[in-house]
């Protein structure tokens, strides 16, 4: 796709990198088929080759009105159509350019601007937002039920194992999976932990800076990656292995850490370090496979025709590529790990956009829960903590994480 960008972007870093993605484009319309909301709004502008068309003039000068704000917001950025495209079009770095520029020109409606501006100073405050999660569960009776789906009940952590090995690796914590699902990290920490591993706590790091990035706060999102990077900075040095994601939409943001900060001469290559340290959880425990079949014998038994069916997090199968592992683990434990129909579809929960676009992320939710629960599955299980809520509010069916299945498993009394 041939494309003259205007004078305000042209020869720019952004300008380059989206001159050589729009040229890389063929025009081919792949990716609609894949794409979650031209399947449901059979809009050419709401899938991802109208929203490159609707970059691409944006780029070239053309002024964006709200009809190409409302566009580019329904957008997932789920990177489906990535994975589609036959071209290897890296269409969410295009889009992050396109809605990083639209923000500066066409300005929010007043509602807009206040619900945006919420979440970007709540969320990423884990202290914060776990005081708002406490006062919601209090009173979660009284809210009204699309506001009760976001608070979910209160669970237990348990023990988290002390640090004893000489095998260390950092876990993120996040912003809001600690108070909204705690017994995600610390089973993440029990496994490792049993296979020889500790899993160090970085208090002081906080969110990873994807929850602002993604409602275009990009300079707050880079504040936040810097501050990531100084966090955990001296146990890189100190020998730690990796830096472990138990949330995938944390994960595909760090390991995008280098590209954030390229520009930035006291960060870039401390940014492209941690980028490179990143693992997912699945990664990892996929990687001690021999001692984990250890530890599992005896269990299989236990758990043998227990059917769970994992929907894998658009941020684990598009954006990290990563595919088939945690299903492995699963049979490893003794579960039947049933593949969902039409699985490389968008849940709907994508970060805020459940609340910023309820009506869509609704519908997806729907179609979403309606393929999982086909079988009728004893649970259901995932790697975000945010598809977790979303499904779970859709679904009678417990859905959890599945490192708690895992770490069951070898808590089990049989082993």
């Amino acid at each position: 796709m041939e494309a003259h960008l205007a004078d305000f972007i042209k020869g720019t870093t952004a300008g380059n990198e989206a001159e050589a993605i729009l040229r890389a484009c063929v025009h081919c319309g792949f990716c609609t088929a894949t794409c979650p909301t031209y399947q449901i709004l059979g809009d050419e502008l709401d899938g991802p080759r109208g929203r490159i068309y609707l970059i691409k003039q944006m780029l070239e000068g053309d002024g964006p009105t709200e009809k190409t704000q409302l566009h580019l917001d329904r957008c997932l950025n789920c990177r489906s159509c990535e994975t589609t495209c036959p071209s290897g079009v890296q269409y969410s770095r295009l889009l992050d350019i396109g809605r990083e520029v639209m923000e500066t020109k066409v300005p929010r409606k007043l509602w807009d601007r206040l619900l945006r501006g919420a979440l970007r100073s709540t969320l990423p405050r884990a202290r914060l937002f776990g005081a708002a999660m406490g006062w919601g569960r209090l009173v979660r009776p009284l809210l009204p039920k699309l506001l009760q789906a976001k608070v979910p009940p209160r669970t237990g952590a348990g023990l988290r194992p002390q640090v004893l090995h000489a095998r260390k690796m950092i876990e993120l914590a996040g912003c809001v999976q600690p108070s909204m699902y705690p017994n995600i990290n610390a089973a993440a920490a029990r496994v490792l932990d049993r296979l020889g591993i500790s899993l160090l706590e970085s208090p002081g790091v906080g969110c990873c800076g994807a929850v602002r990035f993604h409602l275009n706060d990009v300079e707050a999102a880079r504040v936040d990656a810097r501050r990531a990077i100084d966090g955990w900075w001296a146990q890189l040095e100190a020998g730690a292995e990796a830096i472990v994601m138990t949330a995938s939409g944390c994960g595909v943001h760090v390991r995008d850490y280098g590209h954030l900060l390229r520009e930035d001469p006291a960060y870039a290559e401390k940014a492209a370090r941690v980028a490179a340290a990143v693992r997912d959880l699945s990664e990892v425990i996929a990687g001690e496979k021999d001692a984990l079949a250890a530890l599992l014998e005896g269990t299989r038994k236990e758990r043998k025709g227990r059917s769970a069916v994992f929907h894998s997090p658009c941020t684990l199968q598009h954006g990290q590529q990563i595919r088939g592992v945690v299903e492995g683990l699963l049979q490893a434990a003794g579960f039947e790990a049933r593949p969902a129909a039409n699985g490389h579809l968008c849940c709907g929960a994508a970060g805020t956009y459940a609340i910023l676009e309820p009506e869509l992320s609704l519908q997806l939710r729907a179609l979403k829960v309606e393929a999982l629960a086909a079988g009728s599955p004893g649970v259901i299980v995932s790697a975000n903590a945010g598809c977790i809520a979303h499904l779970q509010a859709g679904t009678p069916l417990p859905v959890r994480h599945w490192i708690e299945l895992i770490d069951q498993s070898l808590a089990s009394p049989e082993r």
